[in-house]
Order: C-alpha cells, then structure tokens, then sequence
C-alpha cells in the first residue's frame, strides 16, 4: 500500500465518523427554539453548535490512537503555522462554517474538516446536512460529493465564466474591494455568496471561480484539495498553495492566471 493510498485507510474512519456525528448535532441545533447565538471577541458569532462539534470532534481524536494535533476555530491549537517534516500530523476544523447562516435558519452551513501532514493538507472532508450533501478528496485519490467523483468546467474565459466571491462590504478595504469589483465585471455572471459552499461548485463544475479573501486556516483548510482532485486549482492572490494568508482562489484551473492577473 503506498503512502498516498493509505491516506484514506489511516484517515478515512475518522473523518466519517466525526462528520455523522456532526450532523445530528448541528440539525438538533438547527432552526429550533434552543439556539443561542453569542458574539466573541472579533464580533463573529458562535453557538453551542460550534462548542459541542468540536468537542466531540477533539474526543474522537483522541481516543482514534492517531497522532494527531487538533487546530480548531472555537478551541484553538498549538502550532499556527502548518505543520511540518518532523512534526505530529494535525487536523484542521471548523466545527460549523457558516455560524451566521445557521443561526438564520439557512442550510449553507457544514463541518469543515482536514488533515495537515508535512506542510500539505492530504485528507478533507466537508459535511453539510442542511444540503443533505458531503465531500471529500485524499491526495492522489479524487475528489467526490455523495460517492459522485467531481470534475471541475471545462471554461476557458473568464468573460464565459459564472464567479462567486464574499462581497465587497466593510471588511475590505478600497483597493481590495476594487480588484474583486473587477473581477465580478469581467466575468458573464457572478454572485456574492463567500463560505465553502462556492469551492464546492467550482469543484463540481456548477461555476469556474470562488473567491474568499479575510478568512482562517480553519474556513480554507479542506477545500483547495477537493478543488485540486477535481482538477482544479486553488492558491492565493499571489499564486501560492497556501491557508495560512487569509486569501482562496478557486477555479477550474482554465481560468486562474486570468483570474489572479485581476486580483494582483
């Protein structure tokens, strides 16, 4: 068994196990009368959803007998910077990514897990139970959703490309939001929509570019390698395969310097 196949043996369990329980508790959460919505320190909001899944998620790592780390928003983690040669494994995990959504009562949530190993993410899962959908790719292995494996568009042009972004509001500064105006204005149609959700259409070739730009390692983690599986590409504005810059650029690989041109 080669080292890339046995990304889905070693991790492949967990990260199935974890994303089913997941589920049941964020949907016992979701749209009901318990919910209770606090803000934290950055203003961004947090439930007892996002507590009680990456609790649970922790506890499964642990009793797994894999070494692995733990990086999560709500909980935090040793080590900001990726792991490396030398170092223990780590999983990556946003136990609800899209906390403001949930908590209006729109399903564009989901659990976002991965698997850092020697600098590279090599194992990814994403789990959306309002969407009734999930995804995941292991490095070398594909990338699917629901046992489909995915292909990004064949799209050529950015001018026939549909592009999807976070927006241009307040959390941007005018130089910023000017480049992601640009790039919407070049594009034949576009949408502000931000969150994992739009990685995952460029993988599946719904749409050609998604684009998040003032986001954590936790929100990037999985999904420039379910993007890559599927044939795409997912790097910074700088051209860089990285989460650690706050910056993701997805697209169908056809369209990307295009694309980055735009936003540099």
């Amino acid at each position: 068994m080669s080292k890339i196949a046995g990304y889905v043996e070693i991790y492949g369990v967990l990260l199935n196990e974890i994303a089913e329980e997941a589920d049941a508790i964020a949907m016992r959460y979701f749209r009901s009368n318990g919910l209770q919505v606090d803000r934290k320190g950055d203003g961004t909001a947090v439930t007892q959803a996002d507590r009680a899944v990456e609790e649970m998620a922790r506890s499964k790592v642990a009793k797994s007998g894999l070494a692995l780390d733990v990086l999560g928003e709500e909980m935090g983690g040793a080590n900001p910077k990726a792991a490396s040669n030398g170092e223990r494994a780590r999983m990556i995990i946003d136990p609800i990514d899209g906390t403001e959504e949930f908590s209006r009562g729109i399903p564009t949530f989901g659990t976002l897990m991965a698997i850092e190993q020697d600098a590279d993410i090599v194992a990814a899962m994403i789990s959306a139970p309002g969407l009734r959908s999930r995804w995941w790719a292991y490095r070398g292995e594909g990338a699917y959703r629901d046992g489909k494996k995915l292909r990004v568009s064949k799209v050529d042009k950015l001018s026939n490309a549909m592009v999807f972004t976070t927006g241009t509001g307040p959390s941007k500064n005018a130089a910023d939001q000017a480049k992601i105006r640009g790039l919407l204005d070049a594009s034949r149609n576009s949408r502000s929509f931000g969150g994992f959700w739009q990685h995952m259409l460029v993988a599946e070739g719904a749409i050609e570019a998604a684009l998040d730009w003032t986001s954590k390692p936790w929100d990037l983690a999985p999904l420039g390698i379910i993007v890559e599986e599927a044939g795409g590409r997912s790097t910074n504005a700088k051209g860089e395969r990285t989460i650690y810059t706050g910056q993701l650029i997805s697209t169908n690989g056809r369209i990307h310097d295009e694309v980055l041109k735009l936003l540099q």
